[in-house]
């Protein structure tokens, strides 16, 4: 009887740590350089702010950023004003403008 619970334990314990390995995975970010790169380089970019979840960038040309490709990496959402994309990352919005910052 003890061989059963400890094999319950064990098999328990493995789908706990399956679980959070695949949110750590879905979770794990997005790749700021790429993102760079799709909002047409960093001598695009003209200014950046983060509000919550949302990122907002002003660009010189608006027609080199890579929407679909924006949303591939991760966006939930992307709003185009004049020159200037909303784009909803969710938590990765700070970081981003913490890491494009340091780029200029």
């Amino acid at each position: 009887m003890n061989y059963i619970e400890y094999i319950v334990i064990i098999v328990v314990l493995l789908i706990i740590l399956l679980a959070i390995l695949k949110a750590t995975k879905k979770d794990a970010g997005i790749d700021y350089n790429r993102l760079v790169e799709l909002l047409g380089g960093k001598e695009n970019i003209v200014s950046t702010e983060s509000h919550m979840s949302r990122f907002k960038v002003t660009l010189h040309d608006v027609t080199k950023a890579n929407k679909e490709g924006i949303q591939k990496l991760g966006a939930k959402g992307i709003v185009e004003i004049d020159n200037q994309l909303k784009i909803i990352l969710g938590n990765d919005s700070k970081q981003l403008k913490k890491y494009i910052d340091a780029l200029k």
